[in-house]
């Protein structure tokens, strides 16, 4: 397992009974995760200091239930600072477990000892974008939702990147992607952090198993002989480290060679030194780090 453990300002402070005790700076939440099926003391004080909770209904939603908690508030990890804001379905608008890839992108852009141009596909509010603009990037930022992309504006102008070379698109990405590729463009490293099911902006429907591979073999045709990376993250039941291998090492290695690696990623849990899996990430290398 990919392991992001460098965080200071978030943590996993236990778990328990499909619910997950977190820090986010200096605010407690309590959200629920389906995988934690197991049940500790809960022990903590934190337990019963909480900041927010949110309560998942029987029909699959549910809601939030805040004490002393602003509309937003910001953390940090190492150079780059994030808004977060509680809003639907549990989500606070960051999911920290992807800072182990933010690294990783990082490490390949600063070694690369040339300019990169990355593409960063459901590109969220940012995240890999930020890392991959501050090692010295120039990035395309695409997501379908407006608001994203105007909350990823936002964390780069607090980490003090209002000035990178980002374009910020508000697109549908299979769309994008296909006229990329009519006008000729190429990139030296792709990310995409595609939704299980999701709608792009006119109404186009995405759905991860019946679209992802589909997508990949376009995306190849946005390399060149000499890129450096592709990234995919995937939080789909069924889609395990060894599918996105697969995906990768067929499209990929046949044309560029390099190096295909994929497994879960997850996050440390402060209470009992075990890992939480959050999903899982395959990575395509043409030179392995």
């Amino acid at each position: 397992m990919w392991i992001a453990d460098q965080w200071k300002d978030y943590e996993i402070l236990d778990t328990s009974d499909g619910e997950k005790l977190e820090r986010w700076g200096d605010y407690i939440l309590l959200r629920p995760d389906p995988q934690i099926i197991w049940h500790s003391a809960k022990a903590l004080p934190q337990w019963k200091q909480l900041n927010g909770h949110y309560h998942r209904n029987a029909r699959g939603g549910g809601e939030w239930e805040f004490f002393h908690l602003p509309q937003q508030w910001t953390i940090s990890y190492r150079n780059l600072k994030f808004q977060l804001k509680p809003f639907s379905f549990k989500h606070t608008g960051l999911f920290p477990e992807q800072a182990v890839n933010w690294d990783w992108i990082s490490s390949i852009i600063k070694n690369a000892n040339r300019p990169l141009k990355v593409l960063n596909l459901f590109a969220y509010t940012g995240g890999a974008t930020l890392a991959a603009a501050a090692a010295g990037a120039g990035v395309t930022h695409v997501d379908a939702s407006k608001g994203m992309v105007a909350w990823a504006k936002e964390n780069a102008q607090i980490s003090g990147l209002e000035q990178a070379p980002v374009r910020w698109l508000v697109d549908d990405c299979v769309k994008f992607v296909e006229r990329e590729i009519r006008r000729g463009n190429r990139y030296d490293g792709i990310i995409m952090d595609p939704p299980s099911y999701g709608r792009g902006p006119k109404g186009e429907i995405w759905k991860m198993e019946d679209c992802i591979f589909s997508l990949i073999q376009l995306c190849t045709k946005l390399l060149h002989k000499n890129s450096e990376f592709f990234l995919i993250n995937s939080y789909t039941t069924g889609l395990a480290p060894s599918v996105l291998t697969y995906m990768l090492s067929t499209e990929l290695l046949p044309r560029f060679g390099g190096r295909v690696q994929a497994d879960e990623i997850g996050l440390p849990v402060t209470s009992t030194g075990l890992a939480l899996p959050c999903g899982s990430s395959g990575r395509w290398t043409r030179t392995p780090l």
